[in-house]
């Protein structure tokens, strides 16, 4: 790819000036987690299942198990458990992809999505069925919007989601993002995502989200879901079945525990904030924008009251999300790594089947993290280098360690959540004026 679009480090010196950077230490939040060991999280999901309702559903029925695309800890152990669960109780199950549009809306990209994740039939010890096929089960009572479902899904004798409950990143609600969202988007396929986020324009995923899951909990044999909860070590802390009956209320009050238990940045005001990576196995939007406070992607939804983060400076792309950009615009500044690891084509599908071409904008684009850093000081107002708030961080569910500026440093030994692991030091480069730090964590 051409390197005219990205910025020489020498232009951006000439533009911001020799300001002095900032020294950096690391310092680490300190929280109160319990998870669930991972050697038992496959047993904790089989009793999960005890808790469904299989009513009607016959002795020997077919149970779809969905599997989304999330970086969900675990996630081959839950589905295992989730599996074995099903079979126990005298059915028998299959594994669908529930995500939507990922695996750039193909069953073969969707298959090797969840094998990427661990999920594939010899781990969790059943078939998968995987197509793009969906069913119309019926329209939404107000405003005759069409509710699909795939099709391997709707011939099933009963339905279970395994998701995670999390804020979501685009709106607030009484539920998010979570079993209700699986079964309208991720079961939706690319049919009922487009139709959803189209919709969520102008009637808001927060209004949409309840009627449609009743509509299909009304259509549908959902025998409930496995709900899980992460700590802030996006560990597994909690998995629960949750039955029909009371399905959307019980989300709502899980919802409750995964915002108290969600981590976030250790400051509310930052001048600079340095991110390592974005990416879909982080967050949906690439960066989670309950962490950076940026939730402007979505027409008409408000950004969160805090964090106030000045600007973003993004460094690259995970592994695993393979050049989507989803999240690039809410940064100010992007290092090359970004503009040559980006695929055009992945990036595109998403924003356009989620409503949210805002968020794959491309900002403008460095040549170096000593120019993506130079810059981003450049653009904070008259505040001097060694006076700015800076944070560094791994990406935005990884937030245990961050390296942080001098001022934050201080003011973290008065904090009884905050521990100091290492003194500001001046930041180091390499000969290419790239970091010589690790990331964080």
């Amino acid at each position: 790819m051409s390197n005219d679009l990205t910025v020489a480090e020498e232009t951006v010196r000439k533009a911001c000036g020799e300001g002095t950077l900032p020294q950096m230490g690391v310092i680490e939040q300190i929280w109160d987690a319990d998870p669930i060991p991972t050697e038992r999280v496959e047993d904790r999901a089989a009793t999960a299942v005890a808790d469904l309702e299989f009513e009607g559903v016959p002795d020997g029925g077919e149970v779809a198990i969905g599997a989304g695309s999330r970086g969900i800890a675990n996630l081959s152990e839950l589905v295992a458990g989730t599996v074995r669960g099903v079979r126990e109780s005298g059915y028998e199950p299959f594994v669908f992809p529930a995500m939507g549009s990922h695996g750039g809306a193909t069953a073969e990209g969707q298959r090797e999505k969840l094998a990427t994740l661990g999920v594939t039939e010899d781990s969790i010890g059943c078939e998968i069925r995987a197509t793009m096929d969906v069913v119309e089960i019926g329209r939404t009572p107000e405003r005759d919007v069409p509710v699909y479902a795939d099709a391997h899904a709707v011939e099933a004798d009963a339905i279970v989601p395994v998701n995670r409950i999390k804020p979501h990143t685009d709106f607030g609600g009484e539920v998010e993002s979570g079993l209700s969202k699986m079964l309208v988007i991720g079961m939706g396929k690319q049919a009922g995502a487009k139709t959803a986020h189209d919709w969520a324009v102008d009637w808001s995923l927060r209004n949409m989200l309840p009627e449609i899951t009743e509509r299909l909990l009304e259509e549908l044999p959902v025998a409930g879901g496995v709900a899980v909860v992460e700590d802030q070590h996006d560990d597994t802390a909690l998995i629960e079945g949750i039955p029909p009956s009371g399905f959307l209320r019980r989300e709502a009050e899980l919802l409750e525990t995964a915002q108290e238990l969600m981590p976030t940045l250790p400051f509310d005001a930052v001048d600079v904030l340095v991110v390592d990576r974005i990416g879909k196995d982080v967050s949906g939007q690439g960066m989670d924008t309950n962490v950076t406070g940026r939730r402007h992607f979505t027409i008409d939804e408000p950004e969160p009251e805090s964090p106030d983060v000045k600007r973003i400076y993004v460094r690259g792309f995970t592994d695993w999300t393979k050049g989507n950009a989803m999240g690039m615009g809410a940064a100010d500044f992007a290092h090359r790594d970004l503009l040559a690891g980006l695929d055009s084509s992945k990036s595109l599908i998403n924003a356009i089947t989620a409503s949210t071409v805002r968020g794959v904008r491309l900002p403008p684009v460095v040549e170096t993290d000593r120019a993506g850093l130079i810059a981003a000081l450049g653009t904070i107002g008259p505040v001097t280098g060694d006076e700015a708030r800076v944070l560094r961080v791994t990406d935005t569910m990884r937030l245990k360690r961050c390296y942080a500026s001098e001022p934050l440093i201080e003011a973290a030994r008065d904090r009884d959540d905050l521990r100091v692991v290492d003194e500001p030091a001046p930041v180091g480069f390499d000969d290419e004026g790239e970091f010589v730090a690790p990331s964080p964590e």
